[in-house]
């Protein structure tokens, strides 16, 4: 897009560079080292949590180098842990739209990141209520692909439900159905929660009610029911069968869940789940969707759902 030489990609970079300092390493989960000799991150801290290259990142603070994309403006906003309004500054500076709430570059809440970030023992991302994913933690991607480089209508897990059978793969078959009900039961709860004027829930009914026949016949019956609490069976391509609770944390607005997984009682996958760690985010499928950037570092993509 050009190199960025305007007085106003001068003002990111010394944003970029303001908030870096302001934030203890504690505070997003790495170490403070007896040897700290700047205030704050390190630019190369920050950019390994917004999965950037370190000389990339450094030419951003320095006001030159490329205009960043809207997906690396998402990834540094939440690696500097900046509040919604300093995201949109963010992006305006960068001279990138602001995002609309609900879709895959939406503002997730400084807390909400950093209660995901002290989740290191268990797989935990935060969605939307249109089932995008915003952010995962590396044992998430271990346990359900990568999904940080989905993007439009894919971007939402209800969407690749519906419109792609290789999404249902995650879930046994004898399972579909009952998780078909309950996404569009959720579904309807969302949009009902939802300002009337938000066109991005209707925009998604009405894709996919000319879509999936399975769809329109789901949402004729006006079945209607939040998902708070599920116990899940997934498939994992490496480890088999896993059995889970999937507990959901809510934002005041509903808008937004932390959904965090625990092994179910009298099963084995208190041992499987261990074993993600092992496993790690090798890639055992191919996938065309993942970007570069991803939301964490060292990971590979595998598959999405």
């Amino acid at each position: 897009m050009g190199c960025m030489g305007a007085v106003k990609y001068t003002e990111l970079g010394a944003f970029l560079r303001s908030r870096r300092e302001r934030i203890r390493p504690a505070d997003v989960g790495l170490p403070s080292g007896p040897r700290r000799r700047v205030p704050g991150l390190r630019r190369e801290e920050v950019a390994q949590l917004a999965g950037a290259s370190v000389d990339y990142y450094n030419e951003l603070e320095r006001g030159a180098g490329s205009q960043p994309s809207e997906q690396m403006i998402a990834a540094l906003a939440r690696a500097l842990r900046l509040s919604a309004d300093e995201r949109d500054y963010l992006y305006r500076l960068a001279d990138r739209p602001v995002p609309v709430q609900g879709g895959a570059a939406s503002h997730v809440h400084p807390g909400m990141l950093d209660l995901l970030g002290r989740m290191t023992s268990t797989p935990a991302q935060v969605i939307t209520d249109l089932h995008v994913t915003l952010v995962q933690n590396p044992l998430a991607v271990a346990l359900l692909g990568d999904q940080s480089g989905l993007r439009g209508p894919r971007a939402s897990f209800v969407h690749r439900w519906f419109t792609e059978p290789a999404a249902r793969e995650l879930y046994p078959e004898a399972d579909h159905a009952a998780q078909s009900r309950a996404f569009v039961a959720d579904l309807r709860a969302a949009a009902a929660r939802r300002d009337a004027r938000d066109p991005e829930a209707g925009t998604m009914i009405r894709t996919l009610l000319g879509l999936s026949p399975e769809f329109a016949a789901l949402w004729a019956d006006h079945d209607v029911a939040v998902r708070r609490d599920d116990r899940k069976r997934l498939n994992h391509p490496t480890l088999g069968l896993i059995e889970v609770n999937c507990l959901n944390l809510f934002s005041e607005d509903g808008r937004q869940r932390l959904l965090w997984f625990t092994p179910a009682v009298g099963t084995e996958s208190a041992g499987l789940l261990e074993l993600l760690a092992v496993v790690g985010t090798q890639e055992v499928a191919p996938s065309s969707t993942v970007s570069p950037a991803t939301r964490t570092a060292g990971r590979s993509p595998r598959r999405s759902g």
